[in-house]
């Protein structure tokens, strides 16, 4: 499908019909405590909750279900840092056929065995020295596997974005809605559904301060790159946005604030004492930034998603106990 291909409401909508009774419809929390610390009525789309642990489900599922059976016949590739690989995989188990995963040697250990786990076979490679999507490509040609990127993918997006449709339709109109920014595919997804719902409202993105790739992008009005970002927020250790996600983002989105490593562990912390929930640095990258004061002209009624959940008990342990 060429990069100029539009995405519409209508496609993230076909999407979530696709989804139904594979990937599941997650709750909706609020908090008294949190509506009075960010001083707005804030509603939390739980996507830990989702099957893997996080939302990358919706897209990998909505994409792979609509290859041809001969290219499934012969399997699917991917590359991730570990969200995006355990969607693929499952997506491939749900559709009966197979799923090679090129993963970062340095992907958290429970990711990787999460994703060994769905029936996937891992090739490993080094996030600092190579170059993932050109490695993802060749792995994909060589082996002739219809290749299912992680964000950069209209599919992909329209999947995502039906996280965004739920969420809408379980809260009705809000006034902004904030959603992590790693490759672009979730915000895209979600922004090309709230748009189109509601034209007011702010979609607001957050990337790590290490990891500002999608800001600088926004703000210069062209693809900006920069070093594979170090970061405790591995789901976003993105050295350049997609080039299908930023022609959608730099369209819908209205602004992208950053948050250091300091506040993501902060907002995990508090979602864990006080919400009770269990969220990845990723996952906890958009609550952060409400609760260190990151989104200006703070609006009265606010969405945003809690991404993933996918973290062992160790590194949970060390992050938010330390």
């Amino acid at each position: 499908m060429p990069v100029t291909a539009p995405l519409t409401l209508d496609d993230v909508r076909q999407a979530a019909v696709r989804l139904k009774g594979v990937a599941h419809r997650t709750p909706v929390l609020t908090s008294r405590t949190l509506n009075s610390l960010v001083g707005a009525e804030v509603f939390i789309k739980c996507e830990n909750f989702q099957r893997i642990g996080a939302f990358k489900i919706r897209g990998a599922y909505n994409a792979a279900a609509q290859l041809s059976p001969e290219q499934l016949a012969k399997g699917v590739a991917a590359y991730s840092s570990g969200n995006h690989a355990q969607a693929t995989a499952l997506a491939a188990r749900e559709l009966g056929t197979s799923a090679v995963i090129l993963m970062p040697e340095d992907a958290p250990r429970s990711k990787m065995e999460a994703t060994a786990g769905y029936g996937a076979e891992i090739v490993t490679y080094d996030r600092y020295t190579q170059d993932r999507t050109a490695l993802g490509e060749a792995l994909a040609e060589d082996r002739g596997l219809a290749l299912i990127p992680p964000y950069d993918h209209p599919h992909v997006i329209a999947g995502q974005g039906t996280a965004a449709l739920e969420l809408l339709e379980d809260t009705g109109e809000l006034d902004a809605l904030v959603v992590p920014v790693g490759g672009g595919g979730l915000i895209a997804g979600s922004a090309t559904a709230a748009k189109a719902l509601y034209p007011g409202i702010r979609m607001i993105g957050v990337e790590p301060e290490a990891g500002d790739d999608t800001k600088r992008s926004l703000e210069s009005g062209e693809r900006v790159t920069i070093p594979v970002p170090r970061t405790i927020a591995d789901g976003q250790a993105i050295s350049t946005p997609g080039e299908i996600t930023f022609g959608i983002n730099r369209r819908l989105v209205d602004a992208v604030t950053l948050v250091s490593d300091e506040e993501i562990v902060r907002a995990m912390r508090f979602a864990f004492e006080r919400l009770k929930i269990v969220l990845e640095p990723s996952g906890a990258s958009g609550l952060a930034a409400l609760l260190a004061g990151r989104v200006d002209d703070l609006p009265r009624r606010i969405g945003v998603i809690a991404s993933g959940g996918n973290i062992d008990t160790e590194r949970f342990a060390a992050l938010v106990g330390g």
